[in-house]
């Protein structure tokens, strides 16, 4: 094909492509999700405590966070349903918050839904009372109960992805 012409076709659009600021649930769910920032908002909402965002390898201070307000993890996966094909598959599910830069974080079931992990891993859509925009990083990824926060703080989240380690 002609360079001057391949340049100037539309690019063909990519269904599995993140849309920026929606979320995207996917692996093994029953229900896969594409939420948007609104859609976020109709959840039953939890707030974080203010923290000290901090780099991990070097402890050096970043930014203090106001609280933010979100959903918890634990909810949309819960309203996304897990797949479990054989008996005990929860147990050896993982989820994989990917952002839209390609960081990834991950969580385990026993994490989320056996610990007090899951009471305060969130995705947030506000910010010390102001909602968060798209070029503010919404979705962003919190996980509150980390001891250093920074790790699992994923700003711009595209996508949750369940899936069942094998045994």
């Amino acid at each position: 094909m002609d360079l001057a012409l391949a340049t100037a076709l539309p690019a063909i659009p990519d269904d599995n492509a993140p849309v920026p600021g929606t979320l995207q649930i996917t692996g093994s769910v029953l229900r896969p999700m594409a939420l948007s920032l609104d859609a976020l908002r109709a959840y039953p909402a939890t707030t974080s405590t203010p923290f000290d965002l901090r780099c991990y390898t070097t402890q050096r201070f970043i930014r203090a966070v106001e609280p933010y307000r979100g959903v918890l993890l634990t909810d949309l996966l819960n309203a996304a349903g897990l797949r479990c094909e054989a008996h005990g598959d929860f147990k050896r599910m993982v989820f994989l918050a990917i952002g839209h830069d390609g960081y990834a974080v991950p969580f385990t079931w026993h994490e989320l839904f056996n610990t007090p992990v899951g009471l305060q891993a969130m995705v947030a859509y506000e910010c010390g009372g102001a909602p968060l925009a798209e070029a503010d990083g919404a979705p962003l990824l919190f996980s509150g109960a980390d001891l250093v926060p920074a790790p699992r703080h994923l700003k711009r989240l595209a996508r949750i992805d369940a899936r069942v380690l094998a045994p």
